[in-house]
């Protein structure tokens, strides 16, 4: 019941909204349906703690540690980011760039995101992943292009091709998976692409079908995930979308998106060994980290900066579950936590600023402390959290991350540190005079709007001071079925 009502809620609520979309009412509607959601996780989450892993449907869901703890994460920034949206696109209707068609548009397709992640999430079958993943895409598409300006559209056509290119090596992938599974599954139909019935017998399938698999399942999904160099749709669609459809881009789509290469990952390693996906994953994570940090350096926009802080956190997420052993895992697993929940907030408080001044020109923006002090102290809090300043949770996952590097593999250290270096100086270099500098601009009332700022910044630090034993626990487990 529990997951049916996950899986469920969300498209009722696309439904619901794509009739009622329009109506005023229609804000508080789609954040009553993510509230749903979100218990229905939290009731979900609690099965699984108490019984273990489900299948459920026929074998068709599979709810273990590891995905569970992504339901909830999804769950919850899912509901943060419809409530700060209720204020924020009615000041963008305000301002005449949405009307009330293309609101409809964005709350139906909201929750249709939401519910194509957590399908993704969810799923037991490879397949139906992927269809789960192209949904997601399409979904996004149409509200990057929400604002119809020639910038949003081009942004989203990127979007879309890159993507959709991506998801094609995805799909070729799948079917290797398939033609590998049926070797020694027989002709089951799309059960042989069940992951439990494929993690059951990984250490009987083909290697080099399998090997050759993971490559293009590698480099469907990590297009999604943003690892360079297939990272160039990332920036465009941050920039031009709506600000919380930035927020649950990088927030949540990217995680989902790396969630389906892990799950590849822990079938290839029982068949080929870990030494293959490990070197393609730790190569790829390091290239995006290096890559977007010096890609930093060069951005105007605010929006797109904290594009390129994703693709470089994506990067050290990956290059960590390269690594694989329980440590590197655990501290994968945190940083997947402790990013979303960061920079969903950050994009909060970069829509309110840019809102604030009218413009996403950094040079433009000056002054956000004496305009407003939430928004002011969100975002300055908001990036010393995302670049690793202690005691936030940022710390605590790249200073595992680092460590087991400099114990397993020395080599990559020196790389790290650049990532780490170049990104901390581009990013508070443009930080500080935004929120220090001049201005001459009157101080504008508070607004509890950034509420879910400072929700996900305390949830941060907390983590950063002290992670409670079932959390632990709970990233352990998850930690030992990755591998």
């Amino acid at each position: 019941m529990e997951l049916l009502l996950v899986l469920g809620l969300p498209l009722a609520g696309t439904l619901l909204l794509a009739l009622l979309g329009a109506r005023r009412f229609a804000a508080e509607l789609n954040v009553a349906v993510s509230l749903a959601t979100l218990v229905a996780a939290a009731f979900l989450v609690l099965r699984v703690i108490r019984h273990g892993s489900l299948l459920v449907g026929h074998d068709q869901f599979f709810v273990d540690p590891f995905n569970v703890f992504l339901v909830a994460l999804t769950a919850f920034v899912g509901l943060t980011t419809a409530i700060f949206s209720r204020p924020y696109m009615r000041i963008e209707q305000h301002h005449g760039r949405l009307n009330p068609l293309r609101l409809r548009l964005y709350h139906s397709m909201f929750q249709l995101f939401m519910g194509a992640m957590l399908l993704a999430l969810l799923t037991n079958n490879m397949g139906l992943l992927w269809v789960a993943m192209e949904a997601a895409t399409l979904s996004t598409v149409l509200l990057v292009s929400l604002y119809r300006t020639r910038a949003s559209l081009e942004a989203a056509w990127k979007y879309f091709i890159l993507c959709g290119v991506g998801i094609a090596q995805a799909l070729f992938g799948t079917i290797l998976l398939y033609f590998a599974a049926e070797q020694r599954l027989g002709r089951e139909g799309m059960t042989a692409l069940l992951w439990t019935h494929l993690n059951a017998v990984k250490a009987h399938l083909e290697p080099r079908v399998l090997g050759l698999a993971f490559v293009f399942l590698l480099i469907g999904y990590g297009t999604k995930v943003g690892l360079a160099p297939l990272h160039n749709w990332l920036p465009d669609a941050h920039a031009e979308g709506p600000t919380p459809v930035s927020a649950v881009l990088s927030g949540l789509l990217l995680n989902v998106a790396l969630y389906a290469v892990i799950r590849c990952k822990v079938l290839v390693e029982g068949s080929i060994g870990p030494a293959l996906p490990g070197r393609m994953l730790m190569t790829f994570g390091l290239l995006s980290a290096v890559v977007a940090a010096f890609f930093l350096w060069r951005q105007r926009d605010i929006k797109r900066l904290f594009g390129y802080s994703s693709i470089e956190h994506m990067g050290i997420m990956t290059f960590a579950f390269g690594l694989g052993g329980p440590v590197a895992n655990f501290a994968g697993l945190l940083h997947m936590t402790v990013h979303s929940l960061t920079k969903s907030s950050i994009f909060f408080t970069a829509g309110h600023a840019s809102q604030t001044a009218g413009t996403q020109r950094m040079d433009d923006i000056s002054g956000l402390l004496g305009v407003s002090p939430t928004i002011g102290w969100g975002l300055m809090l908001g990036s010393i959290a995302i670049l690793g300043m202690p005691p936030f949770g940022v710390f605590a996952s790249e200073f595992l991350i680092l460590t087991t590097a400099m114990r397993e593999h020395p080599w990559t250290t020196p790389f790290l540190l650049v990532a780490f270096g170049v990104a901390f100086a581009a990013i508070f270099s443009k930080v500080q005079p935004m929120v220090f500098g001049h201005t001459e601009a009157r101080r504008l009332p508070q607004s509890p709007a950034l509420v879910p700022v400072f929700i996900h910044l305390a949830m941060v630090l907390a983590l950063g001071l002290y992670i409670p034993p079932v959390l632990a626990e709970w990233y352990r487990a998850a930690a030992r079925l990755i591998g």
